[in-house]
């Protein structure tokens, strides 16, 4: 089996939100336990913390029409910052227990990995909780190295966009001045800046005041499915240029080319995605960001133990083994160690 490195997992709200699910145990519930993960080769990832507006994750698996959902309102800073810190908090008890490990470089997740230990990325997805910039640095030192700034809402520092299918991300306006300040900073402490769910304004004013390889961590190909959340062709050329990465999200909505919410969404589609952004982006710079425990994902995958029939569908279609280790967890790797280093290329 080949282990990989997912880009996104929402499965701390998910258990915030539900106490009497465990993670270490197999209770079939959600996307992701410790049981399930070594089923399906999950040996690490970004996990994201997000504070919903009202009704938790519950209130976001409506779609409204043809996959898309009406646009969610703003959400108050403090109760961001608080509902993170709680996500923070329950991620260290996991730890506690054993059950993973919290990591912040590349030679850590390695390290858990060798050691058969699910390796734990922090990160936070939509930027409400960063009150000031010293609370990105008070984050950082409890562990976080990825920063979505935002999610499909308008936060103090950008525009994210609402689901709608067809449509282009081109909605509203790019980037604050706090919202320039905060990219700024985290180039300065070698914070990932990952732009999924971000309107393609504010994705030009991160390419203009980045320095850094940044990312997409789960978005996917606008020309295969004309939806707000994914990426068109001149967003991929950016972000090749940059040497960032995007990583494939698993939720059908943004998978089908007739965006419709239905999990009834063969292998195929997934695969169609994945040959784009290799073809557009090159090799090295594609990667997962399944979505698992936050999306409707293809019912052939159903779960993150059925993340190896991907890899059998790729391998069918003609993708080589060494396509599928960079793809599955080398090119995630690889993007960690390029923001953490001293020195960094120009502008794109």
């Amino acid at each position: 089996m080949l282990p990989f490195f997912d880009g996104h997992n929402d499965t701390l709200l998910a258990l915030l939100e539900n106490p009497e699910r465990g993670f270490g145990d197999a209770q079939g519930v959600g996307h992701i336990d410790v049981k399930r993960a070594r089923e399906g080769g999950f040996a690490g990832g970004l996990f994201a913390m997000f504070t919903p507006a009202d009704g938790g994750l519950a209130a976001l698996a409506t779609p409204k029409g043809n996959g898309a959902r009406a646009p969610h309102g703003p959400v108050d800073p403090n109760h961001a910052l608080q509902k993170t810190l709680h996500m923070f908090a329950l991620l260290r008890r996991l730890e506690a227990a054993g059950e993973l490990r919290v990591c912040t470089t590349a030679d850590e997740v390695e390290n858990a990995m060798r050691e058969g230990v699910i390796a734990a990325v922090p990160h936070i997805e939509g930027a409400e909780a960063i009150t000031d910039l010293s609370v990105l640095e008070a984050l950082h030192a409890l562990g976080l190295r990825s920063l979505g700034l935002t999610w499909s809402r308008p936060n103090a520092f950008a525009t994210g966009v609402p689901f709608a299918f067809p449509a282009s991300p081109d909605v509203g306006t790019g980037l604050t001045a706090a919202g320039h300040a905060l990219v700024e900073a985290c180039d300065a402490l070698r914070i990932v800046v990952d732009v999924s769910h971000l309107n393609e304004a504010g994705f030009w004013d991160v390419v203009k005041t980045s320095t850094r390889p940044f990312v997409a961590s789960h978005s996917n190909v606008h020309a295969v499915c004309a939806s707000t959340r994914n990426l068109t062709d001149a967003q991929l050329d950016a972000l090749a240029e940059r040497d960032g990465l995007v990583g494939l999200n698993f939720a059908v909505a943004f998978l089908r080319e007739d965006g419709k919410h239905e999990a009834d969404t063969p292998l195929e589609t997934m695969v169609r995605h994945l040959d784009y952004m290799v073809e557009r982006v090159g090799e090295d710079r594609v990667a997962l960001g399944s979505d698992f425990d936050g999306a409707t994902i293809p019912q052939a995958i159903g779960d993150v133990a059925g993340v190896p029939k991907l890899a059998d569908a790729l391998r069918a279609h003609g993708w080589s083994e060494a396509l599928l280790e960079k793809v599955w967890r080398g090119n995630w790797l690889a993007l960690l160690r390029r923001v953490q280093e001293d020195e960094v290329g120009g502008r794109a």
